[in-house]
């Protein structure tokens, strides 16, 4: 309502002349922080400390399309309020009587925050107050994973935090606490928290003990991992191409190193090892345990597919190429690497050779770009209990225009 001869301005109301129950809002001087899931108050009193019980009070979330968060009106609070908000507010009615117009806000949450206001208004006289709410989260511990081992020898490691709010500090330190330069940072944001993930290469140490560390405003979180010296060891296998699984387009070399796709089918045997359906074919020998790292050239070819599968994997159908179906690969498409699991795009520039590390004990399939010495993307939390064979495809040939070989190459350490 708006009584004769007042005029409305932030600050307060002045009618003309001054009435006595003139008064102002007061709240905090700075913004509020509060912890995801606490209960918080949010100030809001008269000076003089003069009665508000006769008054209305109005509390509004700002830059909103529901502004209302909670009304009072001649002792009577209504329940006409923000859909989020239901349940979580109400007023201390007795302390009305000493000008106390405060707030509770139960369980809050990290969508709470924002720009609230609290307005308070006489017969005579309006005046109201507007601050600012942050809503912190601390979320997970950090969780350390091997992302797999580059040819160089360094250990590429993966560490991930789930449920802060706002977005905290994710650093990675080595055992004197000296920072390490990371790598390519993954920040994911749902309605509430955020979530992150941040990769770092290692090289070998005496100690080998690295630190993930989390830190926002005054809380740390931190998460270590130790790798021994036999965790480190690498296989780097001599991996052949096995005939007697390739599909009939696909054509050999004769020192088995290099397979491409021909234009016609040739006359094989039906044995039940060989791909009949997927452009296909497997090394030669497969591995049940350890840790073994291979290198396979794939410049010149827009398509191609490449990685490990299970020993027992359908040769015969169409079937999608994914963990479910046994086969843990990337493949490149129309100039992009997808992981085979997802369809999620895992890199979009131009790869030469590409490199395949398993872990069998920890249930990790990595792929690097050799070039560029970095990673491309990894299957983690894996369980295997077959025999895992590399897998090579180097689809169509398009008439010639894809007719390059995957070629499994000698790993150079100089590179």
């Amino acid at each position: 309502m708006t009584p004769t001869g007042i005029v409305f301005s932030h600050g307060g109301t002045q009618a003309s002349p001054p009435r006595q129950d003139q008064f102002h809002v007061v709240g905090p001087d700075g913004p509020l922080v509060v912890g995801a899931g606490e209960d918080v108050i949010l100030p809001c009193s008269l000076k003089p400390n003069i009665s508000a019980v006769d008054m209305t009070v109005e509390w509004f979330r700002l830059h909103t399309s529901d502004l209302l968060l909670h009304f009072y009106e001649g002792g009577v609070e209504s329940k006409d309020q923000i859909q989020s908000y239901r349940g979580r507010t109400s007023l201390f009615k007795e302390e009305l009587q000493k000008g106390n117009a405060s707030l509770k806000l139960s369980r809050a949450k990290t969508t709470d925050e924002g720009e609230y206001r609290c307005v308070v208004q006489s017969k005579d006289w309006i005046d109201d107050i507007s601050f600012k709410i942050s809503v912190s989260a601390v979320g997970t511990y950090p969780v350390i994973s091997i992302e797999g081992y580059r040819k160089d020898g360094g250990l590429s490691l993966l560490c991930e935090i789930k449920s802060w709010n706002p977005e905290p500090e994710v650093l990675w330190l080595d055992s004197d606490g000296n920072l390490l330069p990371a790598e390519d940072t993954e920040t994911l944001r749902d309605t509430e928290r955020f979530h992150v993930k941040k990769h770092v290469t290692v090289q070998d140490t005496n100690i080998n003990r690295f630190y993930c560390r989390v830190i926002l405003t005054d809380h740390m979180k931190e998460s270590e991992i130790v790798i021994s010296k036999k965790e480190r060891h690498i296989d780097e296998v001599n991996v052949t191409l096995d005939p007697d699984t390739a599909h009939p387009n696909l054509i050999l070399s004769d020192d088995r190193k290099q397979v491409q796709l021909g234009d016609t089918k040739q006359v094989l045997s039906n044995n039940p090892e060989r791909f009949d359906y997927c452009f296909g074919v497997l090394g030669k020998e497969g591995f049940s345990s350890g840790k073994f790292y291979y290198e396979v050239q794939v410049s010149g070819k827009t398509e191609w597919d490449l990685g490990v599968v299970k020993e027992s994997v359908n040769r015969k159908k169409c079937i999608t190429l994914c963990p479910k179906h046994g086969f843990w690969t990337v493949w490149l498409w129309k100039g992009k690497v997808y992981r085979g699991i997802d369809g999620h795009s895992a890199l979009s520039q131009t790869l030469q050779t590409v490199g395949v590390f398993v872990d069998y004990e920890e249930g990790v399939v990595s792929f690097y770009d050799v070039e560029a010495r970095s990673h491309i993307c990894s299957f983690t939390g894996q369980t295997f209990t077959e025999k895992l064979y590399p897998f090579f495809s180097p689809y169509s040939s398009d008439k010639g225009k894809k007719s390059a070989p995957l070629i499994i190459t000698i790993v150079n350490h100089n590179k």
